[in-house]
């Protein structure tokens, strides 16, 4: 076999591995963002665009709460709780939160939205539109 062939195929495995290996790191810390230099990963800006195109009406600006639906900031539910939350909806007394498990703008961004929420509650992002780090 020549060494062009398996070359190729080396440096693919690599870059794969490599990126492998840093989504589980995140994934074992239990966070879901990753901000270098005040910049935001992919997903977690996607999350900032999803929240504040479905969610903000309600949970207020940056997860902060309002008059409607509580902060989501200040006790953010772990990873499968939101998720369910957010499919099948919530009922607590006289407030319901309707589920988006049919919402094509919501349902595929569950994750997306909880990194942006998880960087918001842990202090590390601000309010406002994020800069996204380019890859």
């Amino acid at each position: 076999m020549s060494l062009w062939l398996v070359l190729p195929s080396v440096v693919i495995f690599s870059v794969v591995a490599g990126f492998a290996a840093s989504s589980q790191a995140e994934l074992a810390s239990g966070k879901f963002y990753e901000i270098v230099g005040g910049k935001v990963d992919a997903w977690t800006y996607n999350g900032f665009r999803r929240y504040h195109g479905s969610c903000n009406h309600c949970h207020g600006p940056d997860g902060m709460g309002s008059t409607f639906a509580s902060a989501l900031v200040d006790r953010l539910p772990g990873i499968e709780v939101f998720r369910r939350s957010v499919r099948e909806g919530v009922r607590s007394g006289p407030s319901v939160m309707k589920g988006f498990a049919d919402d094509p703008n919501v349902a595929p961004y569950i994750d997306d939205i909880y990194a942006y929420l998880q960087a918001r509650a842990d202090g590390a992002l601000g309010r406002g539109r994020p800069e996204r780090l380019e890859r």
